[in-house]
């Protein structure tokens, strides 16, 4: 059975300066979804002195993240059925309107609402990228082409606190969600006229969307992540809230996959799960994600507390990893679309990616900023090799007709190892803080100083205090890089289940179509 037989003719061939021009919009778009939080970060301090919830500020954070991951599968679907153009541009369309309602909230609960608001939007950003590379480049060569996107990282992440410190010092915080808007409006204008020759979507029937797994899906992510996020912080792990997360995220969950198996077109095809590939990259991107995300987040803590670096600078100390999975990213990219040999990328990546952040479990309150730079090489590199890499396989791996599901569905694995990552590895954090300061603080920080510790208030405290308390961060950060190593080390054994299959490319001769149908279907993986 060929690709057209599934529903979905493949898109017709771009030139490489039509790709190009398609690529300013989407790059401007990627740096949309990847700048936001790393830029409305640094503005948080001040955005709870003029609005007020200090209480609830991590839901600024968190009602962003809840929207866009759950959105993120949904969008895709939506592509799929509507076409990709209008999703995208609906997507961008969204996200800027909830920057600039951000931008003009008048309370905290205002704030995070509209920071929901602008997630959904973020939601449809990141796969919309990733989903219409898939649709204007082949396989083969779209690897060069999506390495050029997530080479967007460095800078988002790199420049975003920059950006973000100079707003909020010379201009007002309401300016860290404005700055959204002409970017955004450049991103629409160009996507208008670049994007006009991608398919208008499925052909054929009726078009219904799957609203009950819809809102399953959003359900059980909701508590999912809730439960994570609360679990041994804000409630005890045996307390009735979070008792009540666990039945409510199981029975959802269970709920979805009911649903999702009986509707004509789900919002999640389960059958892209039957590919042996699919399932494994997922995997992958998610174990990444939860090792990356989780790990990472809490590198800064180190670098302020223990070595003494400022927030800017802390930014700037990561250079090391993110020019490493710049130029790893873009480099593999364009090696994928000259052999077709992505499983050395993969398993190579996850075991460098263990190795960074095995030596970042070695470090003590002695450990220069040199060698924590030198420890951000290896795992710079394996993420390089990762990122791109994981989601390629996905798209190859599926149907075209469920290119925008699969996308999205990799895109939601990794957003949710992410999350779930920096919840849990939280948890080890503060529990490797408390034991420590409980056990040798000698009652020079308490609990609930240490809880309220900044790196100003730090400065101003006695030497055996600073050194004790540096103590203490030191034994949580090496908790939280050895249990993500660990978690990272299993992504290895995943990367060598992979099969190297040839990657599916656009129409073209009978046998070209015939393999890329055939390559769609899962006893192929299998090696039926």
């Amino acid at each position: 059975m060929t690709t057209e037989a599934q529903g979905a003719a493949p898109p017709a061939r771009l030139s490489h300066r039509e790709i190009m021009a398609a690529m300013v919009a989407l790059l401007i778009a990627m740096l949309l979804a990847m700048l936001d939080n790393t830029i409305v970060a640094p503005a948080l301090p001040t955005i709870v002195g003029d609005l007020g919830g200090l209480d609830h500020l991590s839901w600024v954070t968190t009602g962003y993240i809840l929207a866009s991951t759950a959105a993120t599968p949904i969008w895709g679907k939506l592509g799929d059925l509507y076409g990709r153009r209008k999703t995208f541009l609906a997507s961008i369309a969204l996200f800027l309107v909830g920057s600039a309602l951000c931008g003009m909230a008048q309370n905290f609960g205002e704030l995070v609402g509209f920071r929901a608001l602008q997630g959904l939007g973020a939601g449809g950003l990141m796969v919309g990228v990733l989903s219409v590379v898939a649709d204007i480049v082949p396989p083969r060569e779209r690897s060069k082409y999506q390495g050029v996107m997530m080479a967007a990282m460095p800078v988002a992440m790199i420049g975003g606190p920059l950006v973000g410190g100079f707003i909020t010092d010379h201009l007002t915080w309401r300016w860290a969600f404005y700055v959204n808007l002409p970017l955004g409006a450049m991103a629409l204008v160009v996507a208008w006229f670049t994007l006009r020759t991608l398919p208008a979507g499925n052909a054929g029937g009726a078009k219904r969307v799957d609203w009950w797994g819809a809102a399953l899906l959003t359900t059980w992510i909701t508590a999912l992540v809730l439960l994570t996020s609360w679990g041994g912080g804000q409630y005890a792990w045996i307390s009735a809230p979070i008792i009540g997360l666990a039945v409510l995220t199981v029975a959802a969950f269970a709920a979805f996959v009911l649903v999702e198996r009986r509707v004509a077109d789900p919002i999640m095809p389960l059958s892209v799960f039957a590919n042996r590939n699919f399932s494994l990259a997922g995997t992958l991107a998610f174990l990444s994600g939860f090792a990356m995300f989780g790990g990472v987040t809490f590198l800064p803590q180190f670098q302020q507390f223990v070595q003494g670096a400022s927030a800017t600078n802390s930014g700037l100390l990561l250079m090391p990893m993110m020019i490493a999975a710049m130029l790893v990213s873009i480099g593999s990219g364009t090696v994928i679309g000259r052999t077709g040999r992505y499983k050395v990328f993969l398993v190579v990546g996850a075991a460098l990616m263990a190795v960074g952040l095995g030596l970042f479990g070695t470090m003590d309150t002695t450990t220069s900023s040199l060698v924590t730079g030198l420890f951000m090489v290896p795992l710079g590199i394996g993420l390089g090799g990762l990122m791109q890499t994981t989601t390629l396989l996905a798209q190859s791996s599926a149907p075209l007709k469920d290119v925008g599901a699969a996308t999205g569905a990799s895109t939601f694995l990794r957003n949710m190892g992410g999350s779930i990552g920096v919840s849990v590895l939280g948890s080890v954090y503060a529990s490797g803080l408390s034991s420590h300061l409980a056990g040798g603080a000698g009652g020079a920080v308490s609990g609930d100083a240490a809880r309220s510790m900044t790196p100003q208030v730090l400065r101003k405290l006695p030497a055996a205090a600073r050194h004790m308390f540096a103590d203490a961060v030191t034994h949580g950060i090496v908790e939280v890089f050895t249990v993500a190593a660990i978690v990272a080390a299993c992504g290895v054994v995943v990367a060598l289940l992979i099969k190297q299959v040839p990657l599916r490319g656009f129409g073209g001769t009978p046998k070209a179509a015939s393999a890329s149908a055939a390559e769609s279907r899962p006893e192929v993986e299998a090696g039926v």
